[in-house]
């Protein structure tokens, strides 16, 4: 569970660091994520979850 918790924090961390580093560029890059289609949005979470996945795979070999 610790393991988990220190995974989880570091999401957190890296996902901030953006909106802390340029708050405004995150701005514009939200306003053109919500005029992207639902179905490009799909493909890149499915391209960005195996990605993670095969990361995990890689680090626990």
């Amino acid at each position: 569970m610790d393991y988990f918790l220190c995974v989880i924090g570091m999401v957190m961390i890296i996902e901030g660091v953006p909106y802390f580093a340029a708050p405004d560029l995150m701005k514009g890059w939200m306003a053109k994520i919500m005029e992207m289609a639902p179905g490009s949005l799909r493909r890149f979470g499915l391209v960005m979850m195996v990605a993670g996945l095969v990361l995990v795979y890689m680090g626990r070999r």
